[in-house]
């Protein structure tokens, strides 16, 4: 009997903490679970195959030294100063010029020009004399053929004397400029100048040969710089290969990258997102908010402090979004904050 009065306030105790215990349980079970919502709404959506390449201008030239002499680095006519890596240049601009009188001599252009005008004279006299019946028509031809050859002559001067000059082909930028000296004596061959107009650029990349129906001359493309968060900028596919690499399967295509504002340098490493199909108006969202749950694809949406377990049934797709097909409406209340604990039907409250 005494054992029994002991007992008794013991389990007094026990059935008070378990009392304890499952009101705790309760309130867990009820409470809600924060989250945010957007309505799902009706956006255009593009699908993309993806790839990578290495930009390059469409316009470069190695500018060499086509006769040897001293050397001369001009004075650049928009800076006042000399020439220096990267200055804008414009067709026609003289960088460089060398100095090699012996070269000038040999050319003898002066004494060339003057028999070109003096040949020029005694071929117009020749043609007023044959008008008049005084010479004969071989006569005139042979005043003709002087009057030619010293012409050829007096150019063929005038572009060896060029040779000493280095000018710019067309309007860009100078990415290098080699050292030389003032006065210094530079060889043929010697690289001179390098210059680039990359306000155009291209890139050559490769796809999987599963991929080839999906590509075609004309379609757009996004281009990233890996390194940046620049602007993407548009290219279009300008050539695509027909044939595949027998050893990896994949083939080849070109793409041209308009870059007016030169927000890609030469050589800079890219991704590349062709768009392959595209949809005005179709129910998009983000595809971070996408659970994978029991081999289907899940998203979350409130109802009356509800969230609504969802499965998807998707179309097109990309990096950040993804169209879907069946499983939600517009307007629906899609969860896309705090989804990562739900369960269906769990409480939840909306938060701002």
């Amino acid at each position: 009997m005494k054992r029994i009065k002991i007992l008794l306030p013991l389990l007094s105790i026990v059935l008070m903490f378990a009392g304890c215990s499952d009101e705790s349980a309760s309130i867990n079970v009820q409470s809600s679970i924060p989250v945010r919502v957007e309505p799902v709404t009706l956006k255009p959506i593009k699908e993309y195959v993806f790839t990578t390449g290495t930009v390059f201008p469409v316009k470069e030239a190695l500018l060499k030294a086509e006769q040897q002499g001293f050397y001369q680095l001009q004075t650049n006519p928009r800076t006042g100063s000399p020439f220096a890596m990267g200055d804008k240049v414009r067709e026609g601009d003289v960088v460089v010029v060398f100095e090699n009188p012996e070269f000038i001599n040999q050319t003898a252009i002066e004494s060339k020009k003057l028999n070109y005008e003096s040949s020029q004279r005694e071929h117009e006299k020749q043609k007023r004399v044959y008008e008049k019946g005084g010479i004969t028509l071989s006569e005139l031809t042979a005043a003709e053929k002087a009057h030619i050859d010293s012409r050829y002559s007096y150019e063929n001067a005038k572009i060896a004397l060029d040779k000493l000059k280095i000018t710019i082909p067309f309007h860009g930028l100078i990415v290098d400029l080699p050292f030389y000296s003032a006065n210094q004596w530079v060889d043929a061959a010697s690289l001179i100048v390098h210059v680039m107009d990359y306000s155009q650029l291209y890139t050559e990349a490769t796809l999987p040969g599963k991929e080839m129906s999906r590509v075609s001359r004309g379609q757009e493309a996004i281009v990233t710089n890996y390194s940046s968060s620049a602007t993407p900028l548009t290219g279009t596919i300008t050539q695509i290969s027909p044939a595949l690499d027998p050893e990896s399967r994949m083939f080849k295509l070109r793409l041209e990258i308009p870059n007016k504002e030169l927000l890609l340098k030469p050589g800079m490493f890219i991704k590349i997102d062709i768009v392959v199909e595209e949809k005005d108006s179709t129910l998009v969202i983000p595809r971070e908010i996408i659970l994978i749950r029991r081999g289907s694809k899940t998203v979350f949406i409130e109802r009356r402090g509800i969230a609504i377990e969802r499965r998807l049934e998707t179309g097109l797709a990309n990096r950040d979004e993804v169209e879907v097909l069946k499983g939600l409406e517009a307007d629906d209340r899609l969860v896309i904050e705090g989804f990562e604990t739900l369960r269906n039907r769990s409480r939840v409250k909306v938060i701002k």
